[in-house]
């Protein structure tokens, strides 16, 4: 008897993930919630637990191959293939071993007590099980060093591939030159495929999609795009698909110039895939946000001087961005406008009831923005605690899907990098994105007479479509005065 271990659904939107490296191969014996995988989404890189033990039987697919929710990751044979001796512990088993002390739930996770014995304790939704520890890939064990090429992976070893038309067979099947058909409502799952088809000026549901139950994949949309956009021939089909592409393809505004031509010495680098979801995400938030910005030079020599008597009355280090974002916390109490999201299909404004706190991270991975979530309900402690993991998380660039998902804020310490100040693009949906620049010294009328005092830069964008000038001034002036006059924020506690 065989078991399926299905990608689960990803979350926000996100329907499809890169295979980064397989942490077992076929014939290895696994134990529930032993981390199996690594995958990449648009977000960050995740290792997924298996709910089933048993030996593996087959893998869904080679590293760097893309697979879609729903796909078969795993087959597992539930007959083991050696048997221990009594007393004896595998290493797959001493490495997943679940310790005996009750767990707290974690969001996204249901918990069952009647779960069968052979089963994980914990039902899928999004991803994982229980909570585990990352694993370690051996250094021997199949993974992504660079880009696939044609005939297998650069730099890497390639994994053994389902058999064709096997369970875990993911070749991809082509739409046969398929063609619009306004009466046709194939299903479309993916935001991104439906997202490129509109940017293209079709309906991606009017393909006959190459998915189970005809589901239109991203594969279905590239090949149509590219089969438009070809040169079309002037007899026979090619000209029906010429006078077909004609009555899809968006008007024409303006010529595009084109690239210059590559020079010796030149090179092209692709972006990975979490480059390429960066760069849309730009895109359209330049594109679809309305941005201004408003900024001011603040005196931040009463927030060091706050910070030190604060280390010596708990014994305690809180760091300025802590400070800082316990502020901002405070400041979007009093301006909600600047927590809200510009929904653009009703034309309505949605105000957040929470605050979930993004903090944009430069990570080995590149720039991503880990969010902490309720922070409005979280003091000052918390709130340090909780940044304090998100840094340590940045690290590496790995972090829990959740971790990435649902911000309202976007806080940009990007004085860390040297910089002033910085006209930053905001995280889409989000209204806005505060900045804080270096903390230098520099010469400040006091009283009337100049001294040398600590000084930053504030810089706040905001989607003019949720507020004017006039509130996103006033949340920076409020913010400016708690960094000024730290006990000035007592009254909003």
């Amino acid at each position: 008897m065989s078991r399926e271990f299905i990608l689960p659904d990803l979350g926000e939107g996100l329907t499809e993930a890169e295979i980064v490296a397989w942490l077992v191969a076929p014939g290895d014996e696994v134990a529930i919630d032993q981390v199996v995988v690594e995958l990449e989404s648009a977000k960050s890189v995740v290792q997924l637990p298996t709910p089933f033990a048993g030996v593996v039987e087959s893998l869904g697919g080679d590293v760097g191959e893309v697979l879609h929710a729903g796909a078969v990751l795993l087959t597992l044979g539930t007959e083991v293939k050696t048997q221990a001796q009594p007393g004896a512990q595998t290493a797959a088993q001493a490495d997943a071993k679940v310790p005996d002390v009750a767990e707290p739930a974690e969001p996204g996770i249901v918990t069952s007590d009647s779960a069968p014995a052979e089963e994980s304790g914990a039902v899928l939704i999004g991803y994982g099980t229980r909570q585990s520890t990352v694993t370690k890939r051996a250094a021997s064990a199949p993974a992504r060093f660079g880009r696939r090429g044609s005939g297998g992976l650069s730099g890497g070893a390639a994994v053994a591939s389902p058999g064709s038309g096997g369970a875990g067979s993911t070749a991809p099947r082509s739409n046969g030159g398929a063609r619009l058909d306004a009466a046709r409502r194939s299903p479309v799952v993916s935001p991104i495929v439906r997202r490129l088809a509109r940017e293209h000026g079709f309906d991606a549901s009017q393909l006959l999609g190459s998915g189970h139950d005809h589901l239109v994949m991203r594969r279905d949309v590239e090949s149509f795009i590219a089969e438009r956009e070809a040169p079309a021939t002037v007899t026979g089909v090619g000209a029906e698909a010429s006078a077909a592409d004609a009555t899809t393809r968006p008007p024409t505004t303006e010529a595009v110039a084109p690239l210059p031509a590559d020079r010796e010495g030149d090179r092209r680098v692709p972006l990975d895939r979490m480059g390429r979801a960066a760069a849309a995400h730009f895109s359209r938030s330049r594109r679809e946000i309305p941005e201004a910005t408003v900024w001011m030079d603040v005196d931040a020599t009463g927030l060091l001087a706050a910070r030190g008597q604060l280390r010596e009355a708990t014994g305690e280090r809180f760091g300025i961005t802590a400070l800082i974002a316990r502020f901002v916390v405070a400041g979007l109490a009093k301006h909600p406008a600047l927590n809200s999201s510009f929904d653009a299909e009703r034309d309505e404004l949605v105000y957040h009831s929470a605050v979930h706190l993004g903090l944009a991270a430069q990570t080995p991975r590149g720039l991503l923005v880990p969010v902490v979530h309720g922070a409005e309900r979280m003091p000052l402690r918390t709130l340090r605690d909780a940044i304090s993991a998100r840094t340590e998380e940045a690290a590496t660039g790995v972090f829990p899907p959740s971790a990435l998902t649902g911000g309202t804020f976007t806080l940009n310490n990007y004085g860390t990098l040297g910089v002033d100040g910085s006209a930053a693009i905001i995280n889409h949906p989000e209204a806005a994105m505060l900045g804080v620049g270096r903390f230098i010294e520099r010469p400040w009328v006091v009283d009337g007479a100049l001294a040398v005092r600590t000084v930053t830069e504030l810089t706040l964008s905001f989607d003019h479509r949720v507020c004017d000038g006039a509130e996103a001034a006033a949340f920076l002036t409020f913010v400016a005065r708690c960094i000024e006059r730290p006990v000035s924020v007592l009254a909003e506690l």
